[in-house]
């Protein structure tokens, strides 16, 4: 498995880790060495970290600059394809949560599902193929306040994927949404030993952000050269 490799720095650098749900995003900023915040609206009595309950948007605008590095993953059930299919309405919070991190004059990183990609400003896709991770699970990063981010190679996508939500049979990739069955499974596949299903099914492995880290932190330490 490709692993970003730790970048050490003499200080402490901090994360806010907004929308946090139960802290996969969270858990990478971690693993790269940051002191990580979370903040929700729900309780997250799993979550791994220092946790505030609240309204993530009024946070940022409050609080963000008190932080080197602001990401967040507005909720992705506005562009699902899922809801969509179901009829279901919910809010679209992108270019709000985008408004505030700018406000913040920090550097940030928003996180969103395919089908908000037009909304998203040159978004960056990873995957978990491009980290060895037994699953697809594809992501859009956007990041802003004058961080860019590049992606590893795409693999070509030859292990075949399980049906949304099925079991996985032998040889496929795991598609771990909806009510999946497998929780044992996604755990150990994604790196997220904490959750329960109702967080592995909107994860971000802690891969993708420890990536993601790896490259802030290079950026920051060739800006201070």
């Amino acid at each position: 498995m490709t692993q970003p490799v730790p970048i050490r720095r003499a200080r402490v650098w901090r994360v806010l880790d907004a929308f946090s749900c139960q802290g996969g995003a969270g858990m990478g900023w971690h693993l790269a060495g940051a002191e990580v915040t979370g903040i929700d609206k729900d309780p997250q009595p799993r979550y791994p970290f220092r946790f505030i309950q609240g309204d993530a948007i009024d946070y940022i605008r409050a609080h963000g600059h008190e932080y080197d590095l602001i990401a967040g993953s507005p909720p992705c059930q506005h562009d699902s394809e899922c809801q969509r299919i179901r009829g279901n309405t919910h809010p679209d919070l992108i270019a709000p949560t985008r408004a505030a991190m700018e406000a913040t004059g920090r550097p940030w990183v928003i996180e969103n599902v395919r089908g908000a990609v037009p909304k998203l400003r040159h978004p960056v896709m990873l995957c978990g193929a491009m980290f060895g991770l037994q699953t697809y699970r594809h992501r859009y990063f956007e990041t802003g306040g004058g961080f860019t981010l590049t992606a590893p190679s795409h693999p070509v996508h030859l292990v075949p994927q399980a049906k949304m939500g099925r079991p996985v049979p032998e040889g496929h990739f795991g598609q771990y949404v909806g009510n999946f069955s497998g929780v044992p499974q996604a755990r150990q596949v994604m790196g997220v030993p904490w959750m329960n299903r109702d967080g592995i099914r909107e994860c971000i492995p802690p891969v993708y952000t420890q990536h993601i880290a790896a490259q802030y932190l290079t950026s920051t330490l060739e800006a201070a050269a």
